[in-house]
Formats: structure tokens, sequence, C-alpha cells
């Protein structure tokens, strides 16, 4: 198969990870997507293509004659889906794209306005894979998935392409940050690696941000309002109040590039209690250790106001920039860049507004960049990727693992 073909079978199973399970992978759909994988590894002639009890599905490829002294180079990708969208019961289709609004649904009139999506601009003549408009696409990242799938067939089919040992891994639970929690990284036993899950066809990234999340707890003194003055602590309105401190302009939807943010995702209570859950974010680790510290003081502040204990804060990190990690081994941007410009794309380096599983993998002794898929408008019904792109994608990556 090619790379489109693998794609939209990939994304025909629901492999939605789930962000309030406590178990490993977060949800056990996921796996059936993993066997299958793994099945189609064993199937190309990988060695030793397994899933564990984790859920993570591993494999190699030998290397080539020749080249058994060349550093094994990993190749990795998500197969869980973002719990944003429905992932389940997702209609592909694969569109040619003439310009103006793209219909997705004409039955329940679900469009993907030009005017609002200006990315469509830069692919008026292509053929787009989109979906019905009630579901994600799962470009983010099956594509990876099946650009590594394709590059891999590509070089078993073709021995005389020179290339060290190839380790490959898919992972559960990427989109809910804990992708990295039981990497074998000795097992899979690669110097370096690549993710493939980045955005659209050019797109090379070794920063990406900092992250921690943020639950804020509110605890309110709840009276009969006709009885309240003077007593009430309404945990709500606290709770606002402790929002509303602040700064209205760092949220998503004022930042961009290097803008750190606060991102308020969840809320939920009554008078007696009441919760916040945030994310807070920002590539320069002083801004975020400074984010942290503002979090804090508006707690002090509100506990000082409203007696010991109104508000419990509880901080955690979750992952932290890469780029300390990548920049002692920036020949695999050369590298990546190469690679790309062999088959005509033009690489542009772009900071993640977000995270992946190899910024943790970095810290964990596995220096792992990130390279794009082709995909555009990931974890929303509004998800599309350009057929070329996926065609593209797996030939970089037989150019990438190509002994140098």
């Amino acid at each position: 198969m090619n790379a489109v073909d693998r794609f939209l079978t990939y994304v025909r199973y629901d492999t939605q990870s789930d962000e309030h399970s406590d178990t490993t992978p977060t949800t056990e759909k996921q796996k059936v997507l993993g066997a299958a994988l793994a099945e189609e590894l064993n199937g190309l002639g990988l060695y030793n293509a397994h899933m564990d009890e984790y859920g993570y599905v591993y494999a190699w490829l030998p290397a080539s004659a020749g080249c058994e002294g060349v550093p094994c180079v990993g190749l990795i990708a998500h197969m869980d889906t973002s719990p944003d969208a429905s992932g389940a019961n997702v209609q592909p289709r694969v569109v040619r794209y003439e310009g103006g609004d793209l219909v997705l649904n004409e039955e329940r009139n679900i469009v993907m306005g030009a005017a609002d999506f200006e990315s469509l601009a830069r692919y008026v003549g292509q053929e787009l894979i989109v979906t019905d408009g009630t579901t994600l696409l799962g470009a983010d990242d099956k594509a990876g998935i099946a650009e590594i799938m394709t590059a891999l067939e590509y070089l078993t089919a073709h021995p005389e392409i020179p290339h060290g040992r190839i380790a490959v891994c898919f992972t559960p639970d990427e989109e809910v940050g804990s992708g990295a929690d039981h990497f074998d990284v000795a097992g899979f036993g690669a110097a370096v690696a690549y993710t493939v899950d980045g955005g659209e066809l050019g797109e090379l990234e070794y920063e990406n941000f900092n992250a921690a999340s943020a639950s804020v707890l509110v605890h309110g003194v709840n009276i009969h309002p006709g009885s309240a003055k003077n007593k009430m602590k309404n945990a709500l309105l606290i709770a606002l109040e402790f929002a509303n401190m602040l700064p209205p302009a760092e949220t998503p939807a004022h930042t961009e590039g290097y803008e750190g943010f606060y991102h308020l995702h969840d809320m939920q209570g009554n008078e007696t209690q009441a919760e916040l859950h945030y994310i807070i974010r920002d590539h320069d680790m002083d801004k975020f250790q400074a984010r942290k510290a503002c979090l804090g003081r508006i707690s002090d502040y509100l506990n000082a106001k409203y007696g010991k204990g109104a508000v419990e804060l509880t901080l955690k990190d979750s992952y932290y920039n890469m780029r300390e990690k990548i920049e002692p081994h920036m020949y695999l941007l050369h590298r990546a860049r190469a690679a790309m410009e062999a088959v005509g794309i033009t690489p542009v380096e772009v900071p993640i507004r977000g995270g992946t599983d190899g910024a943790r993998l970095s810290f964990m002794g596995l220096p792992c960049p990130n390279l794009c898929t082709g995909g555009l408008n990931f974890h929303g019904v509004h998800e599309y990727i350009p057929v070329e792109a996926l065609e593209k994608m797996a030939q970089v990556l037989v150019h990438l693992v190509r002994a140098q």
C-alpha cells in the first residue's frame, strides 16, 4: 500500500485517548490499532515486531549490507487521537479543492470557510483528505504512522539503499501527555530519533513549550442567600476573581510564536466549592517559572483576603523545552533539512506551540526533534491533509535514514 491507502485505513480505527483514565494505555481501543500495526510490521519483514503490555508497538529493520556500524536511528509516531473531538466512525474522503469554501457535510451544513481557514488558499488544485465534519480526521498522528510504514516498505523493497539499523515505535497516549511514560529507551536501541508528529509540510521543530498544569480548588462558605450578609464566601465568585487576576491578553487566543500563555480549559463548582484547571506554557524557562509564581501570588492574595485555605493551588510540571537537549546534536536538523530539500520541500523551522513525545524522550536520553506530517487544523472537525504531503513525507523519511 502507499501512504494514502494506509492512512485511509488507519483513521477508521477509533483510538481516542482519555485524559481522565489512570490505565496504560488510557483506552483499550488503542491496542486494536497497535495489534494491527505490529502484524503489518511483521509482514514487512521487520524484526521483533510486537506490542508490549502498555500498548507500545516496537520493531526494527536491520542495517543494509556494509552499514552495520552506522548508528541506529529511530522513527516514532503516536497512535492515539485527541479527546477534543470524536474519533469514532471517521469517514475520510478525498476531494479536489478548487478554491472557496469547502463543504464537509451538506446535509448538516458543515463548511470549512476559506475566510476562516486561510491555509486552504495554499492548496487550490490539490487533492485533500477531509472528514464529513462530525469527527476529527486523525492525521495527528496516523499520518506519521502511514508515512513511516510506507518508507519502511520502500526500504525493504530496495535493499540497495544504504542505511543503518532503523528502530520504530508507535506510542499510545501522546495526546494526554503520557506517551513517553513507559517508553523503553534502552530496548528501543536508537542513538537518536525523530518523531513524525508535526503540522504543515516543511515544518521542522526542535523547540517546544515548557509545560505545567495548575489546579485551583476554592473552598467557600455557603449560607442561605436570605441571611448571607457578611457570612457567605461564594466559591464561584472567588474562582472568577482568581481567573480575572490573570493577564487577559496572555491566553491562547491572543498569542503566537514564542509567546506563552495561561489557558483555562475546565471549570466547575457551586457556592461551596469550585475548581479551575489551567495549563501553563512558555518556551522560555525563566518566563515559565514566572508564570507559575504569578499563580502562587494570586493564590496567596486570595487566601489573605478570604482566609487561610480558601484557595488551594496545585502545580505539576508536564514537560520541558527540548532545545537544550537537541542543540548538542544539531546535525539531526541538518540531516532533516537535506532530506526535505532532496524531494523539493523547503524546510521551515518553527517553535512547537505544544509538546511531543520527543520532548520528554529527549530528556530521557534520546535526542528527538520533530518532523512534519503535512496535516492541518488538528484536534477538530476541520482537520485535513493534502494527499501530496503524505506521499512527500514518506519520501523524506527514506532520504533521512540513508547512510550519510
